[in-house]
């Protein structure tokens, strides 16, 4: 019998060949430099923020090219798959505005290279598989999982390398004969990649990242299709799928580096030419005075769904990333403030070579700038959509005069310097509660008085106020006005003239608008006081001094 043999008893359904599929998935018509990227999760989980790191770098490198960028779910994994992985893995690329350009949703395939789910793809594999069987370079291994434990306990004792290789690749060594035999008499099986790679030997491996390493040759005989499911392991299935979906460069996490000898050797079994690849640094964060990977378990902000529940810009996140992404991109994005991030052209060298620090403090700084540059009726939209998932309190707070709630968040905002107080959605309500009557009457207030503090000067400079001095026809004749009193108060309305004398007045007009403020609103620090002043109208603002006791 021979090695056909061998294959056809496994795989007598199977009749395309590796050469079919190839004239099936022709090459792309693209423009020379074109890149195909691929963001390929395994839905084993929720969507973290190393996944939508790598997915921004597939995003970035096809779009600025001119190339492809598509979605493949591997989920070849059947016993570590979650519910609703699939979904939630679309949904938030769609989200962050990251749509492929080809994929398989719901039922549907956009995209001539699909299907784009793995487990769909099992004839395929099985051809490739066969194929490899048929020239001698895989073989069904029946070794089950108590001769592969003892296998490595052997090893440990013997302080061998462990795996499954050279003369510990016992079924290696069986004849064909041999193996049909234990097949025909239904031992279960897998199928094992033939390596004839020396682990002794390097060879060289271009990362784009890091560029030339020198690597050992693999010489495990990986396991490349499973006993229970049929289905091929991440291993053999991304060779198989890069190369007929015509994958130029495929953008991974550094802890997959150690798999790459056994990656290129396989596509050296079939004559295919690799993609490119590009090993990402781990994202790392602060804590104390070290920095460690950030833990999917410990920290929050692992998972997508955290900024999406604080209410993060989307844009804001992606900006982020970018900037550890590539150390130049902060500059070119001063350079280019009108130019989008996909736009922006990824140098892999220009990666972090050590890991990838993700800061929440410039995060917010980000977010903060983005939010300044909204209009009003964009910052209601974003806002309003985020409250109508995340936020009862602030979706009644707007739903009551959704008018009165634009202007409120219109304060300094359309103006030449923006005000940057508000990094996330959810910060809206706890900068703008004092603004509605019936949430400050609900409230236990404290008043953040500063250098007044007298309540009977503070109700002598509130009375002098709205009986002498209370103008709202503009903001310069409501500061005039503030001056004046300052001046009958004996509190100094020119801060020169204070600085000078101190000892001459009671105080100055910064402590007086301070006064006017926080009985307004409690607080010490707020935007534009006049602009709040013109909100609420005089009735509103007596009746709020009033309540000063």
């Amino acid at each position: 019998m021979t090695n056909k043999d061998l294959a056809n008893l496994i795989f007598p359904n199977i009749t395309k060949t590796v050469e079919d599929y190839e004239k099936e998935y022709p090459k792309r018509d693209l423009k020379e430099g074109a890149i195909v990227s691929r963001f390929a999760p395994s839905p084993t989980g929720f969507m973290h923020l190393g996944g939508l790191f790598q997915a921004i770098i597939d995003y970035v490198i096809a779009k600025s090219s001119g190339g492809v960028f598509f979605l493949r779910n591997e989920d070849t994994d059947k016993a570590r798959e979650v519910d609703g992985a699939v979904e939630l893995i679309m949904e938030t690329l769609t989200h962050y505005g990251l749509i492929p350009d080809e994929y398989e949703f719901d039922g549907k395939i956009v995209g001539n290279y699909g299907p784009y789910i793995q487990s769909e793809r099992k004839e395929i594999y099985h051809a490739f598989i066969k194929h490899l069987i048929e020239i001698g370079r895989a073989y069904p291994c029946f070794c089950d999982k108590e001769e592969l434990d003892q296998m490595r306990e052997n090893q440990e004792a013997m302080k061998v390398r462990p795996g499954y290789h050279g003369r510990f690749a016992r079924c290696s060594r069986l004849s064909v004969d041999e193996a049909m035999e234990k097949i025909k008499n239904g031992e279960k099986y897998v199928i094992r990649f033939r390596s004839n790679g020396n682990f002794d030997n390097k060879f060289e491996f271009d990362d784009l990242r890091q560029g030339k390493l020198y690597l050992n040759e693999n010489d495990i005989d990986e396991v490349i299709m499973k006993s229970d499911t049929m289905l091929p392991t991440y291993h053999f299935a991304h060779v198989v799928d890069d190369h007929l979906m015509h994958t130029t460069h495929v953008v991974r996490g550094e802890e997959w580096l150690p798999s790459a000898p056994k990656h290129i050797q396989m596509f050296e079994a079939f004559g295919f030419e690799a993609p490119k690849y590009i090993h990402t640094p781990l994202i790392v964060k602060k804590d104390g005075d070290s920095l460690r990977k950030i833990s999917k378990r410990k920290d929050p902000e692992a998972s997508m769904s955290y900024y999406d529940l604080l209410g993060y810009p989307t844009l804001a996140v992606i900006e982020s990333l970018m900037t550890i992404i590539n150390s130049n991109y902060e500059e070119w994005h001063t350079i280019n403030p009108d130019k989008k991030f996909d736009e922006f052209i990824f140098s892999a060298n220009k990666m972090s070579t050590s890991g990838a620090l993700y800061d929440l403090m410039k995060l917010d700084d980000i977010s903060k700038n983005i939010i300044s540059k909204m209009s009003k009726d964009e910052l209601y939209e974003k806002s309003y959509e985020w409250a109508c998932k995340h936020s009862e309190s602030l979706k009644s707070i707007i739903d009551k005069d959704v008018e009165y709630y634009k202007n409120i968040i219109n304060i300094e905002r359309e103006s030449e310097k923006p005000r940057k107080d508000i990094a996330r959605y959810s910060d809206i309500e706890n900068l703008i509660w004092y603004m509605y009557d019936d949430v400050f009457d609900s409230k236990e207030i404290n008043y953040e008085w500063k250098n007044i503090t007298d309540k009977e000067e503070i109700k002598k400079i509130l009375n002098t106020y709205m009986n002498k001095y209370f103008d709202l026809s503009s903001q310069e004749e409501w500061f005039n006005k503030v001056k004046l009193m300052c001046d009958e108060l004996g509190y100094a309305s020119n801060m020169k003239d204070y600085k000078k004398n101190p000892d001459n007045f009671k105080g100055n007009v910064i402590d007086i608008s301070t006064v006017l403020r926080v009985a307004l609103t409690s607080k010490c620090m707020t935007p534009d006081l006049y602009s709040i002043m013109k909100l609420f109208g005089r009735d509103r603002i007596l009746n709020r001094y009033n309540k000063i006791s």
